[in-house]
């Protein structure tokens, strides 16, 4: 798995939070509570969210810098996970095959080496009832109408920037992302389930937000400075000023799923809806949901 190090202090102080309800309404899915895995936990932000609903939660990152800053919580286990471990010292610290009710990824699956990732969370996922979710946004927001089309200007001078292959998957709102397992009603390889965040910020919030974006940094590395005094002024006045607060909502895009198939049992976000569901090809392995990606 790969992973981006962001100036981290940076980042974990300026990107939005997720929702709380995401977390209860994805443990009303897992037939069991007591082994999470949050996968690319960062700072800890959804391990300790996860936390509430489960026993035990191990939150890992490549990223020894980001592990060091975890939120402390007396069911959370952080661990630096180096890509040189392997697949099975990766199971064995996390808790065996078919020990794992939930694991999450939230906005870091597409640094991921997929379909080792995928191997091994296939390996952990209790069966049945197990769950995976991965969820992300993108640099699309809406502010307000003054504010808006400056901001998309901006970020459409910042696309090229996102070096990383990677990020074509964040662009796409995860419509490309390989994700081979049975969907539960939170959206399906192809088709992510849209939701969205909320964050209420001043406009210096909103710049450090911006500043943590890696284009921003991969541009400097080629003598461009994106955020200028000229263009900070620009969203300044478009913002309506340093001093006020607004709201920006954030275009987000979830996929959830389970390595088994749940037969005649199709669960909604509201857990209204039953139906039949189909059964998922087993025979398939995650080489069969693309190559890849280059390192």
């Amino acid at each position: 798995m790969s992973v981006v190090e962001y100036e981290a202090d940076i980042y974990l102080d300026a990107r939005p939070t997720y929702p709380a309800d995401w977390y209860s309404k994805l443990a009303a899915l897992s037939h069991h509570h007591h082994l999470a895995w949050d996968a690319g936990t960062g700072n800890g932000q959804a391990a300790t969210g996860i936390a509430e609903h489960y026993d035990r939660v191990i939150a890992t990152d490549v990223s020894e810098t980001m592990i060091n800053l975890g939120k402390p919580h007396r069911k959370v286990t952080y661990h630096h996970t180096p890509s040189s471990m392997t697949e099975d010292e990766m199971v064995d610290l996390i808790g065996g095959e078919n020990s794992v009710d939930l694991i999450t990824v939230a906005t870091a699956v597409h640094w991921f080496d997929l379909p080792r990732f995928y191997a091994i969370a296939k390996r952990l996922l209790r069966k049945p009832g197990g769950i995976i979710a991965v969820w992300s946004y993108t640099t699309e927001m809406a502010v307000s109408p003054e504010f808006d089309p400056v901001m998309a200007r901006f970020t459409e001078k910042a696309l090229p920037y996102f070096k990383f292959p990677e990020c074509q998957y964040v662009v796409d709102g995860y419509k490309s992302l390989p994700f081979p397992f049975e969907s539960v009603g939170l959206g399906s390889e192809g088709k992510p389930m849209e939701l969205e965040i909320k964050r209420t910020v001043s406009f210096e919030g909103f710049l450090r937000m911006v500043r943590s974006w890696s284009a921003i940094g991969a541009a400097k590395e080629k003598g461009v400075e994106l955020l200028s005094e000229d263009v900070v002024k620009e969203l300044e006045m478009a913002w309506g000023g340093s001093e006020l607060v607004r709201t920006i909502v954030y275009k987000t895009f979830m996929l959830a799923g389970t390595p088994c198939p749940r037969l005649n049992l199709r669960i909604s976000w509201h857990l209204t809806s039953h139906e039949s569901h189909p059964i998922c090809p087993m025979n398939k392995t995650s080489s069969s949901y693309g190559p890849p990606l280059a390192k």
